[in-house]
């Protein structure tokens, strides 16, 4: 397993897990809550079938304390422990409990007189572990419009009905928990697979991508008498100056790019110019100078080479100002283009061309440091100074296939990873 899988699968298990953590109790409260309804629906049945014919206007003072006994009485016996019947101005008519019921009753809290219109309940918990349900119900006229009294009932939920809905409320958040997990576990290969399936798409994109380069790279070295040796290898050089600065993503992908494809805009400079063996006149080397300028129209036109502006256009800039197109100095040139500019001039020096033999290591070191802070960023050149050494023996006299082969590797590294 790979460590795109391994990832998903945590990232899939740990938010299984959360959702499991948080529907568990979720679950819980709900199913509690719905069985502590269920009881209080009952109750509220039970009153309202009781208090049915009960109807303070209808009847004299007399008639009603009687029928608020009986009726307070008859509930008392039955769902609750403590009954309690009001008139419509919050007088009380009537009380009757349970002897459990006296036991509690201070414990439970006051709310004066009543005076809602709306049935609702409290749930709650006294000394000694015992719970009760509180139900509140105003007693309506047979219209369901005029308040004509109120009827307040307390319950103790016996310890077998407590368990029982703990129980039932556990077993509920359990299975709902369990859901979680299964669901995440079930997800996971229909993620893996379609994952498998982007990732194969982006990585055939890619390679499409890497391909057009790599033309673009030997139609360059082509046209300028060169093998396409310098590119990988140039490239390389300033991905590894790239690691030792940190660069990762996008920026590391950029310089690789730029760095390969620097002197794309060679492409539309006249061969008269580009294969000419001798120096070249003023008027000459401002249409060499050109390059640059075409080789940043040629990646600012094709969306993915984007990211290889910032070489392209500042390969040949120098840190004193006196490069060109654009005569940047400084931190004005672009972080990509100052690593770029130590890897080409080292590999230049370092490498046999048509026109000389390569230069000793110490003699291309020696070049690079007289050039310190005109040339090259002095801190480009501190840290390449460091990895110089390793660089040149590794591409000492390296075939095309192999410098291929290097770049390869670290494309893998900085595109597939």
């Amino acid at each position: 397993m790979g460590s795109f899988e391994r990832m998903t699968m945590i990232r899939i298990g740990l938010i299984s897990l959360i959702l499991s953590l948080i529907s568990g109790p979720t679950a819980w409260l709900i199913a509690s809550t719905s069985a502590q309804n269920e009881i209080v629906q009952l109750a509220m049945e039970e009153s309202k079938r009781i208090l049915l014919h009960f109807d303070s206007n209808k009847i004299s003072k007399g008639v009603l304390l009687s029928k608020a006994r009986i009726a307070a009485t008859g509930l008392s016996g039955g769902m609750f422990d403590i009954a309690e019947i009001y008139d419509q101005d919050g007088g009380k008519l009537a009380e009757s409990m349970t002897t459990d019921g006296s036991k509690i009753e201070d414990q439970l809290p006051s709310h004066g007189k009543p005076s809602y219109i709306d049935a609702f309940y409290e749930s709650v918990k006294l000394e000694e572990g015992l719970w009760v349900l509180r139900v509140f119900v105003p007693l309506k006229d047979a219209l369901e419009k005029e308040v004509f009294g109120y009827f307040e009932g307390v319950r103790i939920v016996p310890d077998w009905q407590r368990k029982s809905i703990e129980s039932s409320a556990i077993r509920t958040a359990i299975i709902t928990a369990l859901a979680s997990l299964a669901c995440g576990v079930a997800i996971f290969p229909i993620v893996l697979k379609l994952s498998k399936d982007n990732k194969k798409k982006a990585y055939q994109i890619l390679d499409s991508h890497i391909a057009m380069m790599e033309a673009l790279g030997r139609a360059i070295a082509k046209r300028d008498s060169d093998t396409g040796t310098h590119n990988y290898r140039v490239a390389w050089i300033a991905a590894r100056i790239g690691e030792e600065f940190g660069l990762k993503g996008e920026a590391m992908q950029a310089l690789i790019i730029g760095s390969f494809l620097h002197d794309v805009g060679k492409i539309g400079i006249p061969d008269s110019i580009l294969l000419k063996k001798g120096k070249l006149d003023p008027d000459e080397m401002a249409i060499m100078k050109t390059h640059v300028n075409l080789g940043e129209e040629i990646v600012n036109g094709i969306g993915w080479l984007g990211g290889a502006h910032q070489v392209v256009a500042g390969h040949h800039e120098k840190w004193d100002g006196s490069g060109y197109p654009r005569s940047l100095a400084g931190r004005e040139i672009p972080r990509l283009a100052r690593i770029f500019a130590v890897a080409d001039v080292f590999d230049a020096l370092s490498s046999k061309r048509p026109y000389k033999d390569p230069f000793p290591f110490d003699h291309v070191i020696d070049i690079l440091k007289k050039n310190n802070g005109l040339h090259f960023d002095p801190e480009v050149i501190d840290v390449f100074l460091k990895i110089a050494k390793g660089i040149h023996d590794r591409l000492r006299n390296i075939s095309e296939k192999d410098a291929r082969d290097l770049l390869t590797d670290k494309i893998k590294l900085h595109f597939w990873s």
